[in-house]
């Protein structure tokens, strides 16, 4: 379980660096976002790179979900079978536990949320929990 925590960058540059990351290790990726209009502007950032840094990727909502290499939704349900989640609307679905690998961004709305969270999953041992922070220079850390 990754926190990240956005401080510098907008959710979705941090969304298509993250997936970038994710087709680099050739992994199919499950971005939820509640906001069907919030889903559109992730998806943009993601197409607009050059031909040889596009991240292809579709909506739940459009033909072919399960052919999605990035798929965008509104739930944590992976229908393209992917094994990465990324709660890009800053709110935690419990289902993202079914994940190997699950990423809740959050900005400073939803911080209280997130140190929530962070101690309710303190006690199970299936979950490592890490939490990244972005510096000035806009580099991200990790930490415990």
């Amino acid at each position: 379980m990754d926190f990240y925590q956005l401080s510098r960058d907008p959710v979705e540059r941090v969304v298509a660096m993250l997936a970038r990351k994710v087709a680099e290790l050739g992994e199919c990726l499950l971005v939820v976002s509640a906001d069907v209009e919030h889903r559109k502007i992730l998806s943009r950032e993601m197409w607009r790179s050059g031909a040889e840094e596009f991240l292809a990727n579709g909506d739940v909502t459009q033909p072919g979900p399960d052919r999605q290499p990035i798929l965008l939704s509104d739930s944590a349900g992976a229908l393209n079978a992917a094994k990465i989640v990324i709660m890009a609307d800053g709110k935690w679905r419990d289902e993202a536990l079914q994940f190997e690998r699950a990423l809740l961004l959050f900005g400073p709305d939803e911080t209280e949320a997130a140190r929530n969270l962070w101690r309710e999953l303190d006690g199970n041992d299936q979950v490592q929990r890490e939490i990244h922070k972005q510096d000035e220079r806009g580099k991200w850390r990790a930490g415990a």
